[in-house]
């Protein structure tokens, strides 16, 4: 196995976190660049470089042009992310966490020509100067218009869900349900997409070592309705939802039915797990989280 230098910016929690451990685990040479808050787990098998990913002297500063077979970005939110970054360091290789948000309209079998980073007008920005949307899919064009002759992959994941899933979407519904709280809830019937944060760190970490360029979906295989979801929490808890549209609306509110095509990830090697053959559980770990914080 040859031994790959890697940054990684966005290690030290979530999917971040699966990934650097992989990576680890295939005797890869890991650094990962972080503002220092966040404690990791990784102790010498690391090395560690401080700086503000949004700040551009700070990167500057940080990396002064250090070369690295790999860069995995997790934290590239917009073209001005982008091209701060690959200004002030030199690599061979470009992997770049992004979104299914850069679909204009969300339906089943969404697949990568769907959108197109190479006929989209560029225009630098900030996070904060578009939606979401918009800025995720400028971080691509960034990539793919200004950077041409990078060996660059553009990750289009769904939404990430697992035990330390820190925005707690998920969890939401399963602490209203347990807790008797009532909730706005507009899309019961509507069948939504996921990516374990396990699976998500994987398949980067995957990546890392394959030859593939461009845009690729990554996620597990089927979807779940929103219903499905809080019946399988009332009766794991004998507990029933209460359901208001003058409550607090659910994380989930207005998305509709959708999946993800991965077939290209498939033609290249790698072959995502079956959603119904985790996510049960990790409602149990949820419900338990629940009720072991309702005894504290």
């Amino acid at each position: 196995m040859i031994k790959i230098k890697i940054l990684v910016l966005g290690g030290t929690r979530y999917f971040g976190i699966h990934m650097v451990r992989s990576l680890l685990k295939k005797g890869h040479d890991v650094t990962i660049a972080t503002r220092g808050l966040t404690k990791d787990t990784f102790g010498e098998n690391v090395t560690r470089i401080k700086l503000d990913r949004t700040n551009s002297e700070s990167i500057a500063k940080a990396l002064n042009n250090l070369k690295f077979d790999v860069i995995c970005d997790n934290l590239a939110y917009c073209s001005n992310d982008v091209k701060f970054l690959l200004d002030s360091v030199k690599t061979d290789r470009y992997i770049m966490t992004s979104s299914m948000s850069v679909y204009n309209n969300f339906h089943y079998n969404m697949s990568e020509n769907e959108f197109d980073p190479l006929s989209h007008k560029l225009l630098w920005c900030s996070r904060e100067d578009f939606d979401y949307d918009e800025v995720k899919r400028q971080a691509e064009c960034a990539v793919f218009q200004k950077y041409p002759n990078l060996s660059s992959v553009a990750v289009r994941f769904p939404f990430v869900i697992g035990t330390d899933d820190y925005t707690k979407r998920l969890l939401f519904y399963v602490e209203h349900v347990l807790n008797n709280i009532p909730m706005d809830i507009n899309n019961l019937d509507q069948e939504l997409g996921f990516i374990s944060s396990n699976e998500a760190g994987d398949f980067l970490s995957w990546l890392v070592e394959q030859n593939f360029n461009g845009a690729i979906n990554g996620g597990n295989k089927g979807c779940i309705p929103i219903g499905k979801i809080i019946s399988y929490v009332e009766k794991k808890t004998d507990k029933k939802a209460i359901i208001s549209p003058n409550e607090e609306s659910a994380p989930y509110n207005g998305v509709p039915s959708y999946s993800i095509n991965t077939d290209k990830a498939s033609s290249i090697g790698y072959d995502f797990t079956d959603l119904d053959t985790w996510i049960f559980s990790l409602l149990d770990n949820l419900i338990d989280q629940v009720k072991f914080s309702n005894t504290i």
